[in-house]
């Protein structure tokens, strides 16, 4: 999924020569831009932008209806690894459902069954939402809400990150699940992914230029222009940009393999080891500059609580996401990975414990999930309670 944080860097290798990981492996056919940006999905309007003014895309930590997952079944994808890669899927499931109810959404009638056995009854399985892989982050829609009871749902316009892989069907992901949900769906005047983009809830947001303003995505759009539609979507006024990675991983470098917010006026940082000096460390410790300098829309100096990443894994790919901040906030705890760095898992478990007080804090090892390019955060859409 997001940014890496090479743990190898000395290996790193030309995306294409890589195994398979969503980094890294393109699909047998890249769908035309226009097909994928659009994806049936409803057109940006006047309307939609004047809701922005009242409904916002909270931050993580407020209540959930539920959360919502995707399953994976396309060995084109992830060929011999893929069914460890559901037994990823279906332990985050298993985990989360003990916190808030999960919907995890199958390709058809039969992966559904196969989900069932997997993720057991604690988890509601449906194929009426088809997928096509795993990271419901990046394509179901995010939700707003306006404090008052009302609730909608914006389209990013999934397009496979840049074209980079074929979703026909992720690309339909957030309008079907607004419409399942009963809720009004638009389609936000940029494409990009959830998991480019943190929100706080109260008026800021973060991104990396690198996902956003890029021709892959958003040919013909200014920085200028990109921002105001981002603002508009996420219902925020102010966005901090951090400039990112581009063209090293598939996602072009998302935001929350790095730097997350906690609640309006904190975020959290992931800092790798003082050693590592690769593109990724770079980028890390330029975010944690950038941010530690910032202010949010209501004026704050941002308050940056600082994680440090592992100083060893278990996984030898040099494209694994050995993130600590891609964690996900349920209801009653937070589920984060662990990588077998016995110290340093401690030490983020702690610090993650002390910035969601009360919530019980679950670590994973989902090392598989990390070596396809992503994290538990990367899995998972929380839609929040009106």
């Amino acid at each position: 999924m997001h940014g890496a944080h090479r743990t190898n860097p000395s290996d790193a290798r030309d995306p294409a020569d890589a195994g398979p990981s969503r980094r890294s492996v393109l699909g047998a056919a890249v769908a035309g831009a226009a097909g994928l940006a659009v994806g049936g999905q409803l057109a940006w309007s006047a309307s939609a932008s004047a809701a922005a003014t009242t409904l916002r895309v909270p931050c993580d930590d407020v209540p959930h209806v539920r959360t919502w997952m995707a399953w994976p079944t396309r060995s084109s994808i992830w060929g011999r690894l893929l069914s460890g890669i559901q037994d990823d899927v279906a332990l985050i499931a298993r985990t989360i459902a003990r916190y808030e109810p999960v919907v995890m959404c199958a390709p058809d009638a039969s992966s559904a069954t196969a989900a069932r056995a997997k993720c057991g009854s604690g988890v509601m399985v449906i194929s009426s939402i088809p997928v096509d892989d795993l990271w419901a982050r990046d394509t179901a829609p995010v939700f707003r809400t306006d404090g008052q009871g009302g609730r909608d749902a914006v389209g990013l316009g999934f397009n496979g990150w840049g074209n980079k892989q074929t979703h026909t069907k992720d690309a339909l992901v957030a309008s079907r699940i607004a419409a399942y949900t009963g809720l009004s769906f638009t389609r936000a005047g940029f494409t990009g992914e959830g998991g480019a983009i943190e929100a706080d809830g109260d008026g800021t947001v973060m991104a990396t230029e690198s996902s956003l303003v890029n021709n892959n995505r958003n040919r013909g759009k200014s920085k200028a222009q990109i921002e105001a539609a981002v603002l508009a979507a996420y219902g925020a006024s102010k966005m901090i940009w951090v400039p990112g990675v581009k063209g090293q991983d598939i996602t072009d470098d998302h935001i929350d393999a790095t730097s997350r917010f906690v609640r309006p006026g904190v975020v959290m940082v992931q800092v790798p080891p003082a050693n590592r000096t690769d593109i990724w460390a770079r980028d890390a410790r330029e975010q944690l500059a950038i941010l530690s300098a910032a202010t949010d829309a209501k004026g704050r100096r941002l308050q940056v609580i600082r994680i440090d990443g592992p100083d060893r894994v278990r996984s030898t790919s040099p494209d694994f996401v050995d993130s600590y901040v891609n964690f996900h906030v349920t209801n009653s705890a937070v589920v984060m990975s662990q990588f077998g760095d016995g110290a340093k898992d401690e030490a983020a478990r702690r610090v993650v414990a002390g910035a969601y007080p009360g919530r019980q804090v679950i670590q994973l090892n989902t090392d598989r999930i990390g070596e396809g390019g992503g994290g538990i955060h990367c899995t998972t859409m929380q839609e929040p309670t009106p």
